[in-house]
């Protein structure tokens, strides 16, 4: 198909050759895109944006323009987006502001569902999925596989762990450990999230790790720094604990309990 002759693409844009975008859509002088990606009808892309090969961008999608900050005053900053990601209809994914790295990150193979919301400065990894109105404030991270369930709203500043779960229409204004399921509209921890780390591949005997961990630092209601402890000396070490471990000790705001 090509690029529709109803789209609007600048002519400083860097398009790759296959790339298709269709009908009204509206392309900026600093955008990026690479080969085989397909842009539906009615997107914007504006901005400092980069985006990679095979992406698929559905109608009315909007990425890369200015943060909602009001101390933003139009500077420079940046959108990247990886390879192999899928974005829904009217999902929105803003550029950075000037307080952290300048970037706002989406990575590789991620699915951003319709009305999905990624703030400025959010730093997602891969194969993250964002259900439908899922919301992240800014300065959000959000670590491989997560998954947040439709409606969930993420707290800025807040860390979403590797694998971990978070219900939908959950409010979340602390950390979500890895490996971890929360819910709830003050959004509580339930457990370790056994059956999406069993489809992830995860030993036996990491899962089991998991949830000694989760016994010792949540049911033993211990202080976090005791819990920690306490599970670095009693449970097998695995790459999985550890980063779950390491995790609680580097939060700053504080874990969901």
């Amino acid at each position: 198909m090509g690029i529709h002759p109803a789209a609007v693409v600048s002519p400083r844009a860097e398009i790759a050759e296959d790339v298709e975008i269709g009908p009204y859509s509206v392309i900026g002088e600093h955008v990026s895109i690479g080969r085989s990606t397909v842009v539906g009808s009615h997107v914007i892309i504006d901005g400092n944006t980069r985006i990679g090969e095979r992406n698929r961008i559905y109608p009315f999608v909007t990425l890369g323009t200015p943060p909602q900050d009001v101390g933003y005053r139009g500077e420079d900053t940046r959108l990247l987006i990886g390879d192999d990601n899928i974005i829904r209809e009217y999902a929105t994914v803003h550029r950075a502001t000037t307080k952290q790295e300048w970037v706002t990150s989406v990575g590789d193979r991620n699915y951003l569902m319709a009305y999905s919301h990624v703030a400025h400065d959010c730093i997602l990894g891969n194969h993250v999925i964002l259900a439908n109105v899922a919301t992240l404030g800014g300065h959000v991270h959000v670590g491989d596989h997560a998954n947040l369930g439709g409606l969930a709203a993420v707290h800025q500043f807040v860390r979403i762990g590797a694998y971990a779960f978070v219900g939908g229409k959950s409010g979340v204004d602390r950390d979500v450990p890895p490996f971890m399921i929360i819910a709830g509209e003050r959004a509580k921890l339930y457990g370790i999230n056994r059956r999406g780390l069993r489809r992830q591949g995860l030993s036996p005997e990491s899962i089991e790790g998991l949830k000694k961990a989760f016994q010792i630092i949540w049911r033993d209601n211990l202080q976090m720094a005791e819990g920690i402890r306490q599970a670095r000396e009693k449970i097998p070490s695995t790459p999985e604990l550890e980063m779950l471990l390491t995790f609680l000790e580097s939060s700053k705001r504080g874990v969901l309990r």
